[in-house]
Order: C-alpha cells, then structure tokens, then sequence
C-alpha cells in the first residue's frame, strides 16, 4: 500500500475513535424537527464517553422539557452586545477556543453574528472551531441553504436573511437528516411548541402548510443523498453514468436514461462525449434531477476503470460494442439517442389483494425506514407514540421489540402493551403479534415493530406485513417499522453494494400503500459507536458484526438507498417509462435462475412487461431439468416464456422483440475476454444483429 493510502486509513481510524475533530451538521425540514433536542442527545451521550463536550449556543425557548435535558450540560457563557441600548447574546467564540473541548454544540448555524466577532456568520465559526481541532455538532433548516432558500421564499412568501452556502454543508463530516411527518410537526405548531399562539393560524396556512412541509421533506433528503456519496469501489457505487453524444435534442435521452437508473435506485451524472451541447445537456440533466459533469470525454481514450458508476448508459455504436463485449462488473443500457419513447407510468402495485373494500376504512400506515439495525426507528416510533397519548389519542403497543435496549424500554412506560400470542411448534416457543387481538381492541393507533419479521410456523399469516395490511383493513392506524434490505425489489441492488443476500424480504408496495414513510437517519459513524457500546447487538457479536455487515463501506451505501427510497415513497412524481417490455435472453445455465429474478424486479420498478426467451444453437448442450427450472422460475415471476433452437440466435431474438412494439432485450454479460479466433460475446453479436436497444446486466 502506497504512502496514500496510508494516510487515509490513519485518518479514518482516528475519526473512527473519536480523535480527529469532526463538523457534524443535523438538517431539518422545518422547525419543530427535533434540532435543539437531537444536539443536547448528542452531547450528552459524548459526555456519557467520557468526552469533554460542552454547549457552546442552544436556545431551548424556555421549554421546560429541553431546559431540564440540558441542565447536566456545562454551557459557555455566552458575551454580551450592547446596540441602541439594549444588550443581545451572542456565541463567545474567543472562550469557545480558549475552552478548547473536545466537542461542542452550536445551534441555530444560520445565524448573522452580532459585532465582536471575526466572522459575519456562526457557520464560518463552526469551521474556524473544527481547523481548531474541536468537534462541532450543529443544526440547520434546509430552507436556509442558498440554493433552496428562493423555492422556500415562493413557497412562504416570507425573505431568509440568514443563508448557508451549499459549500458549508459540503464540507461536513456527516449530514444527518432529520426527517418528520408534518402531521406531527403542525402537531407541536398548535401546541404552541415552535410558535407564539397568536401566530399559529397564519404559520399553519403559510411556513407549515401540508404543501410547503412536504417539498421542504423532499429538499431535505435530496440535499442530504447530494453531500452523502460513500466510498466504495466503482461497481458498487449508487451512482448511475449517462454518456451523452452530440444530438438534435438530449431531453428524451436523458430523461429515458434517468427512468432506468431511478429503477435500479441510482443517481444520474451526465458526462458529454465529444462535441455534445452543454448547455442542451445542462438543460436536460436538471429538469431529470441528474448532475452534469461538463468536462467533454473523448470515447476512444476514456479509461472505463476510472468512472464510477454501477451502471454505464451509453450512445448505440462503436463505444457501445467495444463496452459489452468485455468482462463487466457493471451493468449497462445501450440506448439509441434517435429514440424517443416515453410513456406514462403505470401505478405500482399496492398490495390490493390484502385490501379490499372502500379505502376510506383503512386505517393509516406510517413506516419508520432505516438503513440498519440500531438506527433508532422503534425509539422514534414510541416517541410519536407518546406525543398522541398526550394528544388524547388511543395508542397500544401490539408489538414492539426493545432487543434488551433500556432506554427503548423505558419509552414502553406509559403505553398499554397487548399480550402477545404464544406458539409453540417442533419444541421452539414463539412470541408472536396477536392480530386477532389487536383488531379486537380496535385502538385508534397501534404500534407493530419489524414489518419485515416471518412468522411462526403455523400462524394464519406467513409475514408480518399480511397481519399489518389485516389491522389497517378493520381501520386502525399503524405506526411500524422497517429496514431498507428486506425491500424485495431491492434485493439485487443490496447485494450488490454489500455482499450480503438478505432473505427476509416483503414487497416494496408496502411503501407506495403508506400515507407516511419517515427516513430515520444515522451516520456509520454513529451506528458503529453505538455497536460497539452494545446497543444494537451484545458485545460477543458486536466485533464480527463491525467487520462484516456494519462495515463503514457497507452502512454508508445503505444509508444512500435508505434516502432514496425515502425520496421515492414520497415523491409526487415518477419517471416516465422508456420502454414497455423488457425481454430477457437466457441460456441453459444456472446462474439465469437468478439473473431471471433480477430482471423482474427490475421490471417491476419501471412498470413495464416481462417475458423470457431461451433461444438455445445447435451446439447447445442443453439440460432438461434444468430448462425447466428456469422456466417455472419464469411463470413465477409472471413471465411469458418462449423457447427455440436455431443458428442465428442473436438475429432470432431480435425478431421476438420487434414482434411486440417497445421491446427492449436483457442479456447477461460476458464472463470472459474476447480472444481471436473466439467469437465476440452474446450482447456484442446481438448489437451487430441490429438492435437498437440493449440492456446488459452483470451475474451476482
């Protein structure tokens, strides 16, 4: 290992002990977050460590609840300006350095400095502190950053004073977002928790209307997944590379490109090939939500190595062949830049053979998401569940699975917690959701932990989830929760980026059914300190677990789909479908059994058709067990299935897809090298028989 790499693995092991001085910011949608709260959590469980961390500006607006949290903490004392004869407070940031704790809090980052200090800004200060060797934690409202403050001013119709460059919130050691619903938000507005009384009708109608709450969540997410990129090897970033030629127009192309890579749940850089129109380019990449890299790339000579990317999209031609005729760890869509085709999308499915009836009896789903074990959804789902009891609503804890964490415990104080049912099967004593039990005491809002979580044998319902959709359907509101990998569209993408098959899976429409999904957001960093202090898993797992799936790589590419899926639940408007059939060729091997479920799920996410085809040659060997194995697998992804034999099967499939209108053919890549007189591999003889379109997909 070079003296580089080096370097970097020393700076990641002093940040991962706690030694290297660190900006840590925590953004929200709004106020009424949980800011001011999540700081003093912070700081005391630094304090907790042993740490020297202090309180360096927090203003808890005389909340008796935050007043009494922060009390244990030192607190600077804050200096004193006097203008127009009156006297204002204000960070000390000369006592701040002269201190020189270990860690401190800084709230309210967006705040214009009184006179005295060598900085107009409270941001400048955070940074001058972190070059100062001190950690700072500190709290923003996405509506301050400089890019998002001119939607936020036409949303509110009220000017931001104060503003942050997106720079600041760049050069963070961890962004956390800080996600609530906006019910519960208008919640505390009423109670006057954020404003004066007298100002709560006008702030419910402007600031916190529904409208305004929701794009704020929105901006929020998509500025947190912008600063949040993890460091990991090319194949398993969740980025996705369109590399866009010279053409009349790039909307269409790019926005077809963007649809494929929102399926497989990837961000977009557009990157200019040649002599490519930037400004058309620029143009396009931003109404798809895509980030243009504007150095142009000339296709001959670009080192494929060194883009990162899990997914390449690129112009049908030369650059295309060259491409899918090599050995890949990397999916990718030839695309036809002539093409055009964009279709409405379909509405995903919404799981309606659990739910029938008139909707208006549902009773609503709200999903706490996280990236991981330990994030803290079942504590903010208790947390919520003692804000309704203080609002007079009737909650129930139906099931909710502390895991030996004491303070989860302690949030069950106060709750009524049904029994739970008693199964006894082979030996083995399960403890189970009593559904029946639950509808029975038909509660206004029921808590049910681990939506994910397989049954005991013998129960009516294999999932949990079926018994959730049972409870929603006799019109009892859910709060539950849920971790991004048992997402079963996502199955594939989680390998992908961890090297882990994950085999309890529930599928992804039980988001597009909840009325709320809330991101419950952890850093890695966070996630593994808390590992190590046993409170996700007991110590004696905890190191094998640190080095395995709780790795920095692993937690922070999770954390990326868990925002994406956050911003997809929620998001009021869906890529339109490039395609509508995807037809994947397969041969008698047995790695296209899973190459067959992959290519439905990716299917499913764009909402367009699926069928097989196994187009067997003459020189074949071809098992017939194993032929039909993968055909049932077919029929059970709801495929269509064709087999032939013939000798030009690269011209055979090609005539099977223009058979039906928008038909674009899958294959599987190749696993070796071209080598004369060898032929070229399957996808390249299959672009040289005259597709237009071609997706090629890696073997997991």
């Amino acid at each position: 290992m070079g003296s580089e790499g080096r370097r970097t693995n020393a700076e990641a092991l002093l940040e991962e002990y706690g030694r290297k001085a660190r900006l840590i910011i925590y953004l929200a949608a709004a106020p009424g977050a949980g800011k001011t709260r999540r700081l003093i959590e912070e700081i005391r469980r630094m304090r907790a460590q042993g740490r020297d961390a202090v309180i360096g500006w927090i203003d808890t607006k005389g909340r008796a609840d935050l007043d009494w949290l922060a009390e244990p903490v030192p607190r600077l004392t804050p200096r004193r300006v006097e203008r127009n004869g009156k006297w204002f407070e204000d960070f000390d940031l000369a006592a701040a350095l002269a201190r020189k704790p270990a860690a401190i809090v800084l709230d309210e980052i967006a705040h214009v400095t009184l006179p005295g200090s060598p900085f107009a800004n409270r941001w400048e200060e955070a940074l001058a502190l972190r070059e100062a060797g001190i950690t700072v934690l500190c709290a923003l409202n996405v509506a301050h950053l400089e890019s998002v403050a001119p939607v936020a001013e036409r949303l509110t119709g009220y000017p931001l004073r104060a503003l942050v460059p997106d720079r600041f919130l760049a050069s963070a050691d961890e962004v956390v977002a800080l996600d609530v619903s906006p019910r519960l938000v208008r919640s505390r507005l009423r109670s006057g928790k954020i404003v004066s009384e007298a100002d709560v009708e006008t702030a419910l109608e402007r600031t916190f209307s529904e409208r305004t709450l929701q794009i704020l969540r929105e901006l929020l997410l998509h500025a947190v997944d912008t600063v949040t990129v993890p460091n990991v090897s090319a194949e398993r970033v969740s980025t996705a590379v369109v590399f866009a030629p010279a053409m009349q127009s790039a909307q269409a192309y790019v926005e077809r490109s963007a649809a494929v890579a929102d399926a497989l749940d990837l961000a977009l850089e557009v990157r200019p090939l040649g002599d490519a129109d930037i400004p058309d380019l620029s143009d396009a990449a931003r109404r798809s939500n895509a980030e243009l890299l504007s150095e142009p790339i000339d296709p001959a000579t670009v080192d494929l190595e060194r883009i990162r990317a899990s997914l390449m999209i690129v112009p049908r031609g030369a650059f295309a062949r060259r491409i899918v005729n090599r050995a890949l760890e990397r999916d990718v869509f030839v695309i036809d830049p002539e093409q055009s085709f964009l279709a409405d999308p379909v509405e995903p499915r919404r799981l309606d053979e659990h739910l029938d009836g008139p909707s208006e009896r549902y009773g609503r789903l709200t999903v706490y998401l996280g990236a991981a074990a330990g994030s803290g959804k079942t504590y903010a789902m208790l947390d919520r569940a003692h804000q309704l009891l203080d609002d007079g609503i009737d909650v129930v804890a139906a099931f909710v699975e502390t895991h030996g964490r004491a303070e989860t415990a302690r949030m069950l104080e106060g709750l009524t917690v049904l029994p739970r049912k008693i199964v006894t099967k082979d030996g083995i004593r399960y403890e189970e959701l009593d559904r029946d039990a639950t509808i029975a005491r038909h509660p206004q809002v029921a808590l049910v932990d681990e939506l994910a979580h397989t049954n005991a044998p013998s129960l009516t319902s294999h999932k949990r989830y079926e018994d959730v959709l049972a409870i929603l359907r006799s019109g009892v509101d859910v709060l539950t929760t849920l971790n991004v990998q048992h997402l079963e569209a996502l199955n594939d993408t989680i390998f992908r980026l961890t090297k882990t098959r994950v085999r309890e899976t529930l599928p992804d429409g039980i988001l597009s059914l909840a009325d709320e999904v809330i991101l419950i957001d952890v850093s890695p960093h966070a996630l593994r300190e808390r590992m190590r202090d046993g409170k996700i898993y007991p110590r004696d797992r905890a190191e094998r677990a640190l080095a395995v799936f709780f790795s920095v790589e692993n937690l922070s590419a999770l954390r990326e789909i868990a925002l994406r899926e956050a911003a997809r639940a929620r998001s009021r408007e869906r890529h339109r479908v490039p395609f509508e059939r995807l037809l994947l060729c397969v041969g008698p091997r047995r790695e296209d059994e899973a190459l067959i479920r992959r290519c439905s799920q990716v299917a499913a996410r764009l909402g367009v058709e699926f069928a097989v085809a196994m187009i067997l040659e003459p020189r074949d060997a071809a098992d017939p067990d194993l032929i039909s194995v993968l055909q049932r697998e077919a029929h059970r992804q709801n495929a269509g299935w064709q087999q032939e034999t013939t000798a030009a099967a690269p011209r055979r499939i090609i005539e099977l897809a223009r058979s039906v209108p928008e038909t674009v053919v899958a294959v599987a890549s190749t696993l070796r090298k071209p080598r004369w007189p060898q032929r070229n591999a399957f996808a390249r003889r299959v672009l040289d028989a005259g597709a237009r379109e071609l997706i090629v997909l890696t073997r997991r």
